[in-house]
């Protein structure tokens, strides 16, 4: 793996602004995209009991063609709260379908769980839809911002260490294990199942289907990157910014 400078210096810069942000009762959100699931009758890793003569029939190989569509879950992980979010995406995995899944979170769960709360801290990879590159992420960062009145504070996990990502061992993990051995049949099924993770230290997890057409290859003009209500810190700005209501 390539060397980044900084590296350990960020991880800590992430530890010391969350400890922060918890201690203040501000709610603090690891997020991601778990991995594309193809929709249907497909074998999957793992074994799943059923009467003996009962098997369940799958297809061997996961061809595209033969599925009912695709699963895309994008998780938003409650560190204080230690319960979670899932919107299971139809469509693409676009900034968009990111933000509209924080969002969902916050309606859902967050508002509630924090009603004094006057900024987010959200932490993130640098890569995919919610990285640091993106415009898009930003712009729609920033509308949240201003249908909330939360001061949005994001921190990306340098190159190349997603899996030190939070959500990746105390949700994804935890849902990879609950639905081992089963076959993905129908997206009721998948919601069902992420629904269904628990873990022994008391992990909620909520999930909805998100049908909601996501657009790709949206480009912004160079006045609409300007407007865009964002500070970068003086430490390495390409991560850490924020985003004024």
């Amino acid at each position: 793996m390539v060397a980044v400078p900084d590296r350990d210096a960020q991880f800590r810069h992430i530890h010391d602004l969350a400890a922060v942000f918890l201690a203040a009762g501000d709610p603090v959100v690891s997020v991601d995209t778990k991995k594309k699931e193809l929709v249907g009758a497909f074998e999957r890793d793992g074994r799943e009991w059923h009467p003996k003569g009962q098997p369940v029939e799958v297809n061997a190989y996961a061809f595209p063609h033969l599925a009912d569509g695709k699963a895309i879950p994008y998780g938003v992980y409650d560190l204080a709260g230690n319960s979670a979010w899932v919107s299971v995406g139809i469509d693409h995995d676009t900034s968009q379908f990111a933000v509209a899944s924080i969002g969902r979170w916050w309606d859902e769960m967050g508002r509630e769980k924090y009603p004094k709360a006057r900024r987010l801290m959200i932490t993130a990879d640098c890569g995919g839809s919610n990285g640091n590159r993106p415009w898009l992420w930003k712009l729609e960062l920033a509308a949240f911002a201003v249908r909330t009145g939360l001061e949005i504070v994001v921190c990306h996990l340098p190159p190349g260490t997603s899996k030190w990502n939070k959500i990746e061992h105390r949700l994804f993990s935890q849902i990879s294990v609950n639905w081992r051995g089963r076959p993905l049949t129908t997206y009721a099924t998948i919601v069902s199942l992420i629904a269904n993770t628990t873990t022994t230290t008391g992990l909620v997890v909520r999930c909805e289907l998100d049908p909601a057409d996501y657009p790709t290859k949206i480009q912004l003009t160079r006045a609409q990157r300007e407007s865009v209500p964002i500070e970068r810190e003086a430490f390495h700005g390409e991560w850490n910014y924020r985003s004024f209501r």
